[in-house]
C-alpha cells in the first residue's frame, strides 16, 4: 500500500498534468471555458508565480469564468504578472488593455510597449498591432517603414490582416516603394485564406486588368464601395471622375476635393498633388488657397522622397 507521502505525489502530478492540459487547450483556441474545479488548480499555481497559470486566471477574470465575477482590473494585474516574466501572451494582452482602458487607465504608449515586448518574442498578433501603430502613429511616432517591417513578419506568418495590409503599402507608397506584383502576392495570399477585403480588390483587379493608377474604370458601384470602405487608390480614382465628369458621375469639383483629400491624409502620393494643384489654380466651387496648395506640395514632396 503506498503512504501518504506517495499519495500526495502522485496527486501532485495528477494536478500538473491537468493543470498542463488546461494551458494546451487554452493555447489551441479551444474555446474551452475554465470551471470552478479548474480554478482550484489554477488560484494556487498563478500565486506561486506559474505564468502560465497566471494567464488562465486572468483570462477568468476578464470572461467571469469559473464562477468568478468579471473584473478587468484584477485581469490586467495577473496578466501584468506574467507579462513581467516574459510571457508573450500576456504582453499583448495587457497591450490591449492599455488601448482599451479596460481594467487600467487608457495609456497608448504603454499599450506600444507591451505589444512591442510580444512582437520581438514572436507574437504574431502582436506584430500586426504593433505595424497598425506605426502606420497611424498611434502611442508611437507615425513610421511607415517600421509600419511595413512589422507587416511583412507577420505576414510571412501567415496572418491575412497583415498581408492585405502589406499589399496595401507596396501598392499605395511612393514612387520608390511602389511594386505593384508584389503588392499583388500579399492580395492573392490574403485572399487564399479568405480575408474579404482581399478578395474583394482581386475581383476589381481582373476586372479591370492591374493597371490601376489608369484604371477602375465602368465599375462605379464597386468602386464607391471601395472608396467608403477607405481604399485609397478607389478614393483617389473617384476624385478623378468627379473632378472631370466622367466614369458615370456628374462634374463636381467640391466633392472631388473631399475625396482627394481622403486619400492624401492616407498618404496617397498623387492626390496630394492634383489637390496642391486645385488649390493653386481653384476650380467651380473651390478657391484658391495658396496656403493649402504649398502645404499639399510640400506633403507631396515629403512622400517622393
Amino acid at each position: 500500500m503506498p503512504g501518504n507521502a506517495q499519495r500526495r505525489q502522485a496527486a501532485g502530478r495528477g494536478a500538473a498534468w491537468l493543470l498542463f492540459a488546461l494551458v494546451l487547450m487554452f493555447c489551441a483556441g479551444s474555446g474551452y471555458a475554465l470551471g470552478p474545479d479548474d480554478l482550484t488548480l489554477i488560484v494556487p499555481a498563478a500565486e506561486r508565480g506559474g505564468a502560465a497559470s497566471q494567464v488562465l486566471l486572468a483570462v477568468a477574470y476578464l470572461n467571469g469564468d469559473g464562477g468568478l465575477e468579471r473584473n478587468p482590473a484584477k485581469a490586467a494585474y495577473w496578466f501584468e504578472q506574467a507579462a513581467i516574466q516574459g510571457n508573450a501572451y500576456a504582453e499583448e494582452r495587457l497591450g490591449d488593455l492599455y488601448e482599451q482602458g479596460l481594467g487600467v487607465r487608457a495609456n497608448p504608449k504603454l499599450a506600444f510597449d507591451w505589444r512591442l515586448k510580444a512582437a520581438n518574442r514572436g507574437s504574431v498578433g502582436a506584430q500586426l498591432k504593433v505595424g497598425k501603430m506605426y502606420q497611424d502613429g498611434f502611442g508611437v511616432g507615425k513610421d511607415i517603414e517600421q509600419a511595413r517591417h512589422w507587416f511583412h513578419r507577420a505576414a510571412t506568418e501567415g496572418n491575412a490582416e497583415a498581408q492585405y495590409r502589406l499589399g496595401r503599402l507596396y501598392h499605395y507608397g511612393s514612387d520608390a516603394e511602389v511594386d505593384r506584383a508584389v503588392a499583388r502576392s500579399w492580395f492573392e495570399k490574403a485572399a487564399q485564406q479568405g480575408y474579404e477585403a482581399a478578395i474583394e480588390i482581386l475581383n476589381l483587379i481582373e476586372s479591370i486588368g492591374y493597371q490601376l493608377d489608369e484604371g477602375w474604370h465602368h465599375r462605379l458601384p464597386g468602386l464607391k464601395k471601395l472608396a467608403n470602405d477607405g481604399d485609397l487608390e478607389a478614393e483617389y480614382q473617384l476624385a478623378q471622375r468627379y473632378e472631370h465628369g466622367i466614369g458615370g458621375v456628374r462634374k463636381d469639383p467640391a466633392t472631388a476635393v473631399d475625396w482627394y483629400r481622403r486619400a492624401a491624409q492616407g498618404g496617397h502620393l498623387m492626390a496630394m498633388r492634383a489637390l496642391a494643384q486645385i488649390y493653386a489654380t481653384g476650380r467651380d466651387g473651390v478657391e484658391r488657397d495658396p496656403a493649402a496648395a504649398t502645404a499639399w506640395a510640400a506633403r507631396a514632396g515629403g512622400a517622393a522622397h
